[in-house]
Formats: C-alpha cells, sequence, structure tokens
C-alpha cells in the first residue's frame, strides 16, 4: 500500500537522480572522442620488413545504449509522476480549525496553494499599524475611522500693556512701563483620527491566521496520506520514441 506522501517523497529524490544521470549520458554521447573508435594493424611488404604493433581505440560510448539507459531511468520518473498527479485528483481533506469546518474536500494541491497565501497574509497582518496606546480611541461612524475624545486648549494672543510710573513734566518725559501680557482670545478642540487598528484587534488577526495555517497544514497530511494506486506509462512512452 502506498500513500501519496511516499509517492512524492520519491518522486523528488528521482527527479534529481535521473536529471544528473541524463544531462552526464546527453553530454558523454556529444563527445566524438568517446563514440569514436578505430583499429589498425600494420603489414610489411615482406617478411623481413620492420613490424609494428596494432593500434586501437576502444568505443566507450554507444548512442543505443545512451537511449536505453535513458529510458530505462526516465520511465521510473515518469511513471512516479503520472501516480503522483493522478493521486493529487483524488487526494482531498477538510480545513477544519477546533470543530468549525472552514473548507470541505479540499484538494490537495488548493491546500498547498493556501499555504503560501497564508505564509504571505501572516506578513502583513504582522505590519499592521497600532492605535496609539497613550490615546484614548473610539470609533467615529461619520468618518469610519477611529478618533480620540475631543481636548480643549486655549488660544492666547500677546497684549502690550504699561503703566505710568511717574508723570510728564515740564522737564521730563512720562515713564512709562510696558509689558506683554497673554490673553486668552479662542479655544481649540482637537480630535486625532487614524485609520490604525487597536493592537486586541491585530492580535486577534494573527492568532486566526496561525490557527488557520496550522489547519491547512494538517489538511495537507492527511490528504498525502491517501492510498494510491501505481500507474505506469514510461514503458509505452519510450517504446514508442525509441522503437
Amino acid at each position: 500500500m502506498t500513500k501519496l506522501n511516499q509517492v512524492i517523497a520519491l518522486e523528488k529524490g528521482t527527479k534529481t537522480e535521473v536529471y544528473g544521470k541524463v544531462t552526464k549520458l546527453h553530454h558523454d554521447v556529444q563527445k566524438a572522442a568517446l563514440t569514436s573508435g578505430i583499429s589498425r594493424t600494420y603489414q610489411p611488404l615482406d617478411d623481413e620488413g620492420e613490424q609494428f604493433p596494432p593500434e586501437s581505440t576502444r568505443v566507450q560510448v554507444r548512442a543505443t545504449d545512451v537511449l536505453d539507459e535513458i529510458a530505462s531511468a526516465t520511465s521510473r520518473l515518469f511513471d512516479l509522476t503520472l501516480t503522483k498527479d493522478f493521486g493529487n485528483t483524488t487526494a482531498f481533506a477538510d480545513i477544519k480549525v477546533g470543530d468549525q469546518v472552514i473548507a470541505e474536500k479540499v484538494p490537495v494541491t488548493t491546500l498547498l496553494f493556501l499555504e503560501k497565501q497564508l505564509t504571505d497574509i501572516a506578513t502583513i497582518v504582522a505590519k499592521l499599524p497600532a492605535l496609539d496606546p497613550a490615546e484614548e480611541w473610539r470609533r467615529d461612524e461619520a468618518t469610519d475611522l477611529y478618533a480620540t475624545i475631543p481636548v480643549k486648549t486655549v488660544k492666547s494672543k500677546k497684549i502690550p500693556r504699561n503703566h505710568i510710573k511717574s508723570p510728564a513734566t515740564d522737564k521730563h518725559p512720562a515713564q512709562v512701563e510696558v509689558w506683554m501680557e497673554d490673553q486668552v482670545v479662542g479655544n481649540w478642540t482637537t480630535v486625532k483620527f487614524s485609520g490604525a487598528l487597536p493592537a486586541s484587534r491585530i492580535n486577534q488577526l494573527k492568532e486566526r491566521v496561525r490557527l488557520l495555517q496550522e489547519a491547512v497544514k494538517l489538511a495537507r497530511e492527511e490528504a498525502n496520506s491517501t492510498v494510491v494506486t501505481d500507474r505506469k506509462m514510461g514503458e509505452s512512452i519510450f517504446g514508442y520514441l525509441f522503437a
């Protein structure tokens, strides 16, 4: 009994092995020195002539052998991939958070997609701006924003004041003391607005994303535990290609 996750693991290792082997065979068959050979013998014109030993270079790579090896190695990869892809069409699992079913019978390929998407969403949620905890915030329905309680502050203005210390005489001008005095001329009412979220809400969202990520991983593991039937097509494909 073979499970889908076992086929996936086998396919990954086989793919690396096959690609390496096929690449080497592809390079070897292009090297003339490996696919060429020669045999030379020397015969003097008469029995008294100088003798030379025979010369030969053996053919190290035959194209037919290369094709056979490629077919043999790649057929296994084809079969594993077919078995995996066929298994993916029957591998489903529910996404559940606690007792709540979020989605039913989700294909394993979709679960893999969701895992990546939730990783991106978790990054976004972690970077959401939080409301300044030093302020008191409330929801403002008119603007659909968070707003602080209105705070009033006074607006003051410098007003010159003077005091006659001694009146003028026919001999001396008056002695006047001048100073500036702050005088309230109005009031500012300040309300701060923010499009950020309360820290408690951000933490809630983080927890929801985390729980869903765990649920998707568990669902993927369950889906990958689906029993699959071995499928074969490699021998037929290469039986046609290299016949």
